[in-house]
């Protein structure tokens, strides 16, 4: 079980999901999206994730309205840095475009959205500690950022009186569990929160994919098939196989595989809230059921099994506990 935490000036304890909306103003209209949103807040959720980047800016348009009447009661976050990097000026000018579209003069959480090697991470940790003073934001998260990266930021944050990293947001699923090695145990050791991403796995854990020679075959639609990055990340063989062992186990122990998968995120002990996503109502549905998913220790491992666990750190496999 997750510890929850407390976010924002009002120290809103977070739900056990939080709800992404990249596609919101692109896969999901703003019909979609208020229907999606309001879903969500009848199941209890009250973390909402969104990034300058998001749709051109439509995301944070539209979720800025539909949180207008219960912002008391949200915990909001963005990121900046996905696009032009993490520069003192480029992420005040992002933070402060995300502020007007969303109609708010601050999120509860901030993230970088990418670590920028291109950048001083003294130089992004400098503006921070000015937005936060100018309270625009209230707790610091990162993306995207490895273990030592985090550390590193911590180091200067220690050492400069910098805002310290509060939250992390590393991709973690059935098939992409390299965060088990070094990140989650250091979430865990440090006391950093940790919102995952995507627990379907781009798709790929859904059950949706027409399988042929464990790949989608050609009447398969979705970003698997049709977006070169997600056919990269997701595009090794033993995938597939693994998407199809979990989905013949769902069936096994009557759950839908959606909810299984995000229940198997949510198991993991140093995970604060997986973010889940969905284009409608009806996809996001099977997402939401995953709270009623009370997972055993038995049946998590039957699902862990399904997929190769990440050789340790030191890659001395023969110290391994089993």
């Amino acid at each position: 079980m997750a510890i929850i935490r407390k976010y924002g000036p009002n120290e809103i304890e977070n739900s056990s999901l939080c709800f992404g909306t990249m596609q919101f103003g692109d896969g999901a209209d703003e019909k979609d999206s208020q229907e999606m949103y309001e879903a969500c807040r009848n199941s209890g959720i009250n973390f909402f994730d969104t990034a300058y980047v998001y749709t051109g800016g439509k995301s944070e348009l539209i979720l800025g309205k539909l949180i207008s009447k219960d912002r008391d009661n949200i915990i909001l976050i963005t990121k900046a840095g996905s696009v032009g990097g993490s520069s003192g000026s480029n992420i005040r000018t992002q933070l402060e475009d995300s502020l007007r579209r969303l109609n708010q003069d601050y999120v509860d959480v901030f993230f970088l959205h990418h670590w920028d090697d291109n950048i001083a991470l003294e130089e992004t940790f400098e503006t921070l500690k000015e937005l936060k003073e100018e309270k625009k934001f209230f707790q610091l998260g990162v993306s995207n950022f490895s273990a030592w990266q985090v550390m590193k930021a911590k180091a200067l944050a220690e050492k400069y009186g910098f805002p310290n990293v509060d939250i992390l947001q590393p991709m973690y699923n059935l098939v992409k569990r390299q965060a088990e090695v070094e990140i989650l145990p250091m979430a865990k050791s440090e006391n950093i929160g940790v919102i995952s991403y995507s627990p379907l796995g781009g798709g790929l854990l859904t059950g949706k994919y027409e399988m042929e020679n464990n790949i989608p075959n050609k009447n398969s639609s979705g970003r698997l098939h049709d977006n070169a990055k997600y056919k990269l990340r997701y595009g090794q063989s033993w995938m597939y196989e693994a998407a199809s062992k979990l989905q013949k186990l769902a069936e096994d122990i009557n759950y839908d595989p959606i909810a299984l998968a995000v229940a198997w995120v949510s198991y993991n002990d140093a995970i604060t809230a997986p973010i889940i996503s969905a284009r409608n109502l009806k996809q996001l549905k099977p997402s939401l059921d995953s709270v009623n998913i009370n997972l055993d220790e038995e049946t998590y491992n039957l699902i862990s099994q399904i997929s190769p666990t990440p050789p340790p750190a030191t890659d001395r496999l023969e110290e391994t506990s089993h």
